[in-house]
């Protein structure tokens, strides 16, 4: 398996891809999704990102953004997003205000 695949409406990513980006170990990052503490978002790119695919994993105020393919391959490395990024302040007007 590829570190990420991508079937119709199913996106797996490897747990590994995800704790190497946090700096964790595999278990720990296992054990606060389990708790809810680590979340994910999917983003599918429309207009000259169709094709595209955003993957966030949220933990505390960190953000890791995998930008895929159609096939599930990077476009871009992984990348760190701190508080004050527009995601990060999108998610909470989402759920208001948090």
């Amino acid at each position: 398996m590829s570190a990420i695949s991508i079937s119709g409406a199913e996106i797996t990513v490897d747990a590994v891809l995800v704790a190497e980006g946090f700096d964790m170990s595999e278990e720990k990052l296992r054990t606060l999704m389990r708790a809810g503490t680590i979340t994910s978002r999917c983003e599918t790119g429309e207009g000259e990102d169709a094709g595209r695919t955003r993957l966030n994993f949220l933990y505390g105020n960190r953000v890791l953004r995998l930008t895929v393919d159609a096939e599930g391959n990077l476009i871009e490395p992984a990348q760190i997003h701190y508080a004050g990024s527009a995601l990060l302040d999108a998610r909470r007007s989402n759920r208001g205000g948090e």
